[in-house]
Parts: structure tokens; sequence; C-alpha cells
């Protein structure tokens, strides 16, 4: 049994196919990254994962358990970054923690030194106090990664969580994950950031319009995209389709400047 196990998901909305068929596992101890064009169903997949969204057919397993069943289960076991920033503005983030750690039923002194010591390591302390209204992008993304690791979850499921981030913060959400693998926990995130998901993830699955189109470690997208030595974002733009395009866009930019 793996950390997460997606069979034949299907999910639409109205004549639009958001997930096809989708089919993929994220193994224990390491980061799967889902890239897509926008629009390529990411976020749909994560959230039928987070028994947020029902799906038409197909299932979606986190640790065993069924995501349409039982969501509350796996929201007890999964930490996750949503890529809406879902915070209450009028309060801060000691009080949202707060707020959260009563819900999730835990120990008040524990959970209090708990955020503490990550607030610390996320450089975060000097924020704990401002209203949420008042604080910056990269501030509201680690409040969202505290209220997600607060309960010490064996899984991660973060949608798109560099986007909009300084370099500093970049690099501390790169350290939070690798950290969490090296003690045994997965991860599964979402990003259009190449150059992310090139230097974080084990293994790459690649959709689009809700199908995997690609699956595995950078050098095996290489042998299936027949791109020997090429980056994340060539192998992408070529197992997508849109290589030609870039290029052809790119030309015509070239010589409209030209003119």
């Amino acid at each position: 049994m793996h950390p997460i196990e997606v069979r034949e998901l299907v999910k639409t909305f109205g004549n639009i196919i958001a997930v096809n068929k989708l089919t993929f596992d994220v193994h224990e101890g390491e980061v799967y990254g889902l890239l897509g064009p926008n629009g390529a169903g990411k976020t749909t997949t994560l959230k039928v994962l987070m028994g947020l969204l029902d799906p038409d057919s197909g299932t979606a397993n986190v640790f065993g358990i069924d995501s349409t069943s039982d969501p509350i289960e796996v929201k007890k076991r999964v930490g996750y970054v949503p890529e809406e920033q879902l915070l209450y503005n009028s309060l801060t983030s000691r009080e949202i923690l707060e707020f959260v750690a009563s819900v999730r039923g835990l120990d008040y002194y524990h959970s209090k030194k708990r955020v503490a010591e990550m607030a610390r390591a996320l450089d975060f302390t000097n924020q704990y106090d401002k209203p949420v209204v008042t604080l910056s992008q990269g501030n509201k993304q680690k409040a969202m990664l505290l209220i997600a690791m607060l309960h010490a979850p064996d899984l991660l499921i973060l949608d798109e969580p560099f986007s909009g981030l300084d370099v500093r913060t970049s690099r501390i959400m790169k350290d939070v994950i690798q950290i969490h693998t090296e003690r045994g926990g997965s991860v599964l995130f979402s990003t259009h950031i190449m150059e992310m998901a090139e230097g974080l993830c084990d293994r790459v699955g690649i959709i689009d319009e809700g199908i995997l189109i690609a699956e595995g470690t950078l050098d095996e997208l290489r042998n299936q995209s027949e791109s020997e030595g090429a980056t994340l974002e060539n192998v992408f733009l070529k197992l997508t389709g849109e290589e030609e395009d870039v290029k052809k866009g790119v030309d015509a930019l070239r010589g409209a400047l030209d003119k």
C-alpha cells in the first residue's frame, strides 16, 4: 500500500473533462511532482484526493483510505496547502493556529511548542501576531505551511507551493520538503515551475487535458521523449506537444522586434 494510489480517476464539470482516467502512485518517502499546463487537471486531482471534490468514477486512496467515503480520516493523515490562501484576514496566525489545534484535538502545550519551533525555522516568529491581512504573499504561504504541518502529518499535498514566493522563502519551502521526506514522509506537489520540480522530485507525472502522458524520473522522461541531456522544461514542452508552438511564438516575437 502506497501513501497515494489513484486509479482510473475521472472528474468532469459539465461537458469539460478535467481528469480523464488518471492513474498514478506516490511511494513512501518520495517527492512526486504533478506537472501540466494551466487547466491540465492538477488542482482538481489534489482536491479529489483531499475529499473536497467527488470523482465521477475511479478511486483516490490515501494510506488505503478512500478520500470520497472517509475524507475526515484522510485529513487527519495529510497536511494540505491549497493554491488559494484560505486564511481569515482579521485574525493573526497565532489565533488561526490555536483554532486549528483545537479543532484537531491536539494537546495545547505540545502544539504550541511545535508551532514555535517551526515558526522560528521558517523565520516567521516576527509575523506570528500580525493580522493576516498585513502579511506578504510569502508570509501567508508560511502560515499555510504551519497549519498544514501542525499535526505532524505523514503526507504533504501542496498545490503550487512556490507560486509568488521570493528566493529566500522558496529555499525554505524546498528545505521543508526535503526534511519531511528524510524523516520518512511523502510529498505530492503540483507546480508549473520546472526548475523546482527538477531539483526536488524523485519522480514526475506529466498530465495534459486530464490525461497522464508521461511518468518517471527525469532520466526516464528524457528517454521517453528522446531528449538525452535535456532539462525538465524542454522534456515537458516536447511531451506536451508545445515545443513547436513555443518556437513559433519566439520566432514571431523576434520578427516583430526586428521591424
